[in-house]
């Protein structure tokens, strides 16, 4: 009877791997179908102006289909698994009789002896199928889990939790690049920074200009390493940014970017993402530098309120500002400006630029800009093209 037993494992196990791997597209389904769902809603007002949402409902019936016809298939397999697994219950019943019939005439065996054997097996068997749907559960799991410890267990080139490398007392700020190529891992086959060479003195602002696709924003990228170039060096004070430490050198870079993404919190909480043991003096300090105090205290709960999701609450300007003040708490000794203003009215805009000049000074400062309004204050101008600086034209004050 012993022999039952692998064609029992046999079974569920091939039951319960056919289930995993049809679980998984179904799974996969169901969540392309959710992000289109997601983004619609989340962009209603793109979908509504270019008359978008049968689009939106055929797509997402079409991947709901697609879920449809992976669950008749998974409830198919059940089916048929789950009579081949009572097939070989049943076919181990009728040979345990059978065998069990041949020792009582030909042995002495007992009927009481044949019963226990029997029933032994049956509830081998019955843990065995209660078992089952444990199984079936855990395989779903793990087909929807396995995305996720795809990317858990990947490991990434700049380990974020690396606590090695060199910490120096303090920094200056001076930056450099030094012959940089670059390209993106999701496109090797596309060179976005060609050899570019760039020296940025401690305390001075350099603004960097170009064509769209030149590699200004990739720059700003490679001094927040973000990515590590190919080939060549980024130098921070002389020391290849590769051998400091991570989080140390990060500590002392901020980024104010095109769209500035605020939490689904408080403008307090949101500004002391920059520095968590911040006080509230230190706070409203970084809100009236960025030129964001007055539009605070005018709110109903002033530093806490809510700015809905990704700042939805708040306007343009308003986020940026936020966004600067938020930089600024952090008392960075380099900071990045990766068209900060781009997105703004002319108000707003000079709201902002005024905010921004008043934290750049002593601080060594990197702005991508389009707008000369921008950059009409910095010292030198970089023209970057085709991942290759081409001109520099210090400004006459």
């Amino acid at each position: 009877m012993l022999a039952c037993i692998p064609p029992s494992i046999l079974s569920f196990a091939t039951v319960s791997r056919l289930r995993a791997q049809i679980s998984a597209r179904r799974q996969a389904s169901y969540d392309d179908a959710g992000n289109v769902v997601e983004q619609s809603i989340r962009a209603i007002r793109t979908v509504v102006s270019f008359n978008g949402e049968k689009k939106a409902v055929a797509l997402y019936n079409a991947l709901i289909k697609k879920a449809y016809k992976a669950t008749v298939l998974e409830g198919l397999v059940t089916g048929l698994g789950i009579g081949c697994i009572f097939c070989v219950v049943f076919c181990s019943y009728s040979l345990a009789f059978w065998y069990g019939a041949k020792l009582i005439i030909s042995k002495g065996y007992t009927g009481g002896q044949v019963i226990n054997v029997v029933f032994a097996i049956l509830t081998g068997s019955m843990a065995i199928g209660n078992a089952s749907p444990s199984i079936s559960a855990i395989a779903e799991g793990q087909s929807a889990a396995h995305r996720l410890f795809e990317i858990i267990n990947r490991k990434p080139k700049i380990d974020i939790s690396d606590t090695s490398g060199i910490v120096l007392d303090d920094i200056k700020g001076d930056v450099e690049l030094n012959n940089v190529f670059f390209r993106y891992p999701a496109r090797p086959e596309q060179l976005i920074l060609n050899g570019l060479s760039l020296q940025v003195p401690s305390s001075t602002t350099m603004a960097i200009v170009g064509e769209s696709g030149s590699g200004k924003s990739t720059l700003i990228s490679l001094v927040e390493r973000f990515y590590d170039p190919q080939a060549g060096e980024v130098l921070i004070d002389g020391i290849n940014i590769k051998n400091l430490k991570l989080q140390w050198i990060r500590g002392k870079i901020s980024l104010v970017s095109q769209e500035p993404l605020l939490f689904m919190t408080s403008i307090k909480d949101n500004i002391t993402y920059g520095k968590e043991d911040a006080t509230l003096e230190e706070i409203k300090r970084a809100a009236e530098l960025a030129n964001a105090a007055n539009f605070i205290e005018k709110l109903p709960n002033a530093y806490e309120t809510m700015v809905g999701q990704s700042g939805a609450q708040l306007s343009g300007g308003q986020k940026q500002r936020i966004a600067i003040a938020r930089a600024i708490l952090k008392n960075p000794k380099v900071l990045l400006l990766d068209e900060a203003t781009s997105a703004l009215d002319v108000e707003s805009e000079r709201v902002v630029q005024e905010a921004l000049n008043r934290i750049m000074v002593g601080i060594t400062t990197l702005i991508v800009a389009h707008r000369l309004s921008t950059v009409r204050n910095a010292d030198c101008i970089t023209v970057v093209h085709q991942g290759k600086v081409v001109e520099q034209v210090p400004m006459i004050s």
